[in-house]
């Protein structure tokens, strides 16, 4: 690290500082923040995760002005700020990353920054290549989903606490369709174990016969509502059941006081043009990036 830095592993007293980096650098890139000392922790609290091996914060004096985070096997966050850039920071903890992936025997390192952005340009630079592309989009202020009715007998509630296992397996057998399913102890920390995790932020679509066609995660991101999973079962697709979470998960975030509504994608889902076609607009543009090892 340049003069005048230190470096130590992260605690989860750090989170907010984290947050607080994180938040800092997506302003001056995207001009909109999406994260939260809840997202931090949440990643953190997964049992699969070990938080003292796989971190490291960059601080001047007593203040945190970067941090890189092994969160995956092959997928890694950093943050730098702003005002720290042109330091050597990124480039040292592109390497420290890629040394520790390598040490655990990952074939590649892969990471999500803004397109276009400082971040972007040094691992382009490092031999990074692009593997797709992710997009923030909102639900313009006023705006609002027309759903497909639900098919009779269907109704979207809450889900119950006896449910949860079989969430986990309707959202992970959809989203393992294009990346590594998670565990439901995994699962469980980010969804139902989130701090501040609320029975309105996990919905589903019951059938006629009381089985669980599908669900959806909302919650609150700051004054935003956010939606982070929307999956039908494989055999109910088609039916009009993903609109219809969608706009039941956007219209919750706006009774608890959501001021703008969102999501993310990508390129592996196909679903951008879905989205738009809702009345959705593109707010800001990512690249996920790979190096081999």
């Amino acid at each position: 690290m340049p003069a005048g830095l230190t470096t130590r592993p992260l605690a989860l007293a750090d989170a907010q500082a984290v947050a607080d980096v994180t938040s800092t650098e997506q302003l001056a890139d995207v001009g909109e923040t999406d994260t939260t000392v809840e997202d931090v922790l949440a990643e953190w609290q997964r049992p699969s995760y070990d938080i003292l091996t796989s971190t490291v914060g960059v601080l001047e004096g007593g203040r945190l002005v970067a941090y890189g985070d092994l969160a995956f096997p092959e997928a890694a966050y950093t943050a730098v700020l702003p005002s720290h850039r042109g330091r050597g920071i990124g480039t040292a903890l592109a390497d420290w990353l890629e040394a520790l992936a390598r040490s655990r025997g990952a074939a590649l390192l892969s990471t999500q920054v803004p397109a276009a952005g400082p971040a972007h340009r040094l691992l382009a630079a490092r031999g990074y290549a692009e593997r797709w592309t992710a997009w923030d989009l909102e639900l313009p202020e006023g705006a609002v989903i027309d759903a497909r009715p639900l098919p009779a007998g269907c109704t979207v509630r809450d889900a119950r606490p006896a449910e949860h296992p079989i969430v986990h397996r309707v959202v992970e057998d959809a989203f393992g369709e294009w990346r590594t399913p998670l565990g439901v102890e995994d699962f469980a920390a980010l969804v139902w174990e989130r701090p501040g995790h609320e029975p309105w932020n996990l919905r589903v679509v019951e059938g006629p016969d009381g089985e669980l066609l599908g669900a959806a995660h909302v919650f609150l991101s700051g004054d935003a509502g956010y939606v982070a999973r929307v999956a039908t079962r494989h055999d109910q697709r088609g039916r009009g059941l993903g609109s219809a979470m969608l706009a039941d998960a956007f219209a919750r975030a706006r009774e608890h006081a959501a001021q703008r509504c969102y999501l993310s994608t990508d390129t592996r889902t196909g679903a951008l043009s879905l989205y738009e076609r809702v009345g959705m607009v593109v707010t800001s543009t990512w690249v996920n990036l790979a190096t081999d090892l």
